[in-house]
């Protein structure tokens, strides 16, 4: 009984999820017949959503469509003069192509790595790197005359540290990620990347959905060896 409740709540959220994927490329579609963005951004846009849609599955192939959506968002930031931001972008490029060996080749004996919590040592080593990296990031925007530095280097490091997470496919990534769409959706807004604000609004809601389906995933996966061993 269990089980299938956790099928039937796993098959509602890709409900959602696909209704989201759905909203945004046509929202996109729109806003580009509009004339309302740029194609860079509209891509940005749609490629961002799918990438999410298929972490929140597991689905190793939001490797290959987030390099895609990194390399045009790159140039999108670095037009608004979101230079932490613009910089990020090539830093998720590397990490991206990390993360697309870890999760076909980390777990063991080189197998596809599996879902797992992250452990207090780390969770401590990722807040001071969270806290040192905002910390230089802010003086070093604010002297360079970015724009919006403290919030841009804050959003930045949550955002590196919640990649390291997800590379590793630690269940906390979608924590980080809920707390780092907060923050961006009004600072695109006061940007006026509208557009963009509105991915990140979806993101949020593919975040708060993606914890939740993870989390469920790790409780059928601990309620395995319970039952082996019963």
């Amino acid at each position: 009984m269990a089980t299938t409740i956790h099928q039937l709540k796993s098959e509602k959220s890709q409900t959602y999820l696909a209704v989201l994927t759905g909203a945004t490329t046509l929202v996109a579609a729109i806003a580009l017949s509009l004339e309302l963005t740029s194609t860079l951004e509209a891509v940005s846009f749609i490629t961002g959503a799918l990438c999410v849609w298929l972490v929140v599955r597991e689905n190793v192939w939001n490797f290959p469509i987030g390099l895609l959506n990194v390399a045009t968002f790159s140039i999108v930031f670095f037009q608004a003069r979101l230079f932490a931001d613009a910089g990020l972008q090539v830093v998720y490029f590397v990490l991206g192509i990390l993360g697309w060996r870890l999760w076909l080749r980390g777990g063991e004996n080189h197998t596809q790595l599996s879902l797992s919590r992250i452990g207090r040592v780390e969770s401590a080593g990722l807040g001071l790197f969270v806290f040192v990296s905002t910390l230089c990031l802010w003086l070093t925007l604010h002297h360079l005359g970015g724009s919006a530095s403290f919030w841009d280097a804050l959003t930045t490091s949550l955002s590196l540290a919640s990649q390291w997470m997800l590379n590793r496919k630690q269940l906390e990534n979608w924590l980080g990620w809920i707390v780092v769409d907060t923050i961006y959706i009004p600072l695109y807004v006061s940007k006026g990347l509208y557009l963009t604000a509105i991915l990140y609004a979806i993101f949020l809601c593919m975040a708060i959905i993606g914890w939740k389906q993870w989390h469920r995933s790790w409780n059928v996966a601990s309620e395995l060896p319970n039952k082996g061993t019963a």
